[in-house]
């Protein structure tokens, strides 16, 4: 067999105890993104996870403890920066985030139409019907404060701005592969990218139900999410302070 081409595309999965939902998440990658590298950011799993990427063929960054899900994204944007690709995704490891809607987002990506594409769970349009998630009344009150909390900041409205299904260009790399300093790392991922000047696409997408674990606005989590997502404003203003002075 003659050995594929190198790839100018990324795919990278955050991960901790996944091992088993791994397997389906990889073989979708592997068939609707054959083309594409995979990384698993291995979170100081204490399960297969590692040995599961490594035997679906992706390659494996390993932390040698659990550090958060904030240190995995870094990672996998620094991995990728490190080593010259042009375009990154990222997607779950729960197998929420179907990967024909991710090759949408790096299709916009990859045609010049934004910087960076953001699937949204929320956002209608192109056959995607507005309403079609249901959630509970704390979910509601927790998307509505959000979103109240970061317009004035981005300067629009975001719809979902706790998506983890990202497709990225090279020039968002090195914005997103810099430590994040707060426990909502997707939000603060957006104030850099809008200080930045990269242009910020959100797109409508489906995601499945998630196979593991539970959404971060189900009942006080809802509460809590907003006061971080205040805290993470009040950092931002600090690293975007402390940028300036480079």
């Amino acid at each position: 067999m003659a050995p594929r081409e190198p790839s100018d595309t990324l795919v990278f999965v955050p991960a901790w105890n996944e091992g088993a939902n791994l397997p389906a998440v990889l073989d979708e990658l592997r068939t609707a993104l054959a083309q594409a590298d995979v990384l698993v950011v291995d979170d100081g799993s204490t399960d297969t996870t590692a040995d599961v990427a490594r035997g679906h063929g992706a390659e494996v960054l390993s932390f040698g403890e659990n550090r958060g899900l904030r240190e995995g994204i870094a990672a996998g944007y620094r991995f990728a920066h490190e080593h010259s690709y042009r375009f990154v995704g990222r997607v779950d490891a729960d197998g929420q985030h179907p990967v024909e809607e991710l090759t949408r987002l790096l299709d916009y990506v990859r045609g010049g139409e934004c910087d960076v594409a953001v699937g949204s769970r929320f956002a209608s349009g192109d056959g995607y019907e507005p309403f079609r998630y249901t959630s509970s009344a704390s979910r509601r009150f927790g998307t509505a404060l959000l979103r109240r909390a970061l317009r004035p900041v981005l300067g629009r409205s975001f719809l979902d701005a706790t998506s983890g299904m990202y497709a990225v260009n090279a020039k968002a790399l090195p914005i997103l592969a810099e430590p994040y300093g707060s426990g909502a790392p997707e939000v603060e991922a957006l104030l850099r990218l809008r200080a930045a000047g990269l242009q910020v696409k959100e797109v409508p997408v489906h995601m499945r139900d998630r196979a593991g674990g539970e959404s971060k606005l189900r009942g006080r989590k809802a509460l809590q999410l907003v006061l971080t997502v205040t805290g993470t404003l009040l950092l931002y203003g600090i690293w975007h302070r402390r940028r300036g002075r480079r």
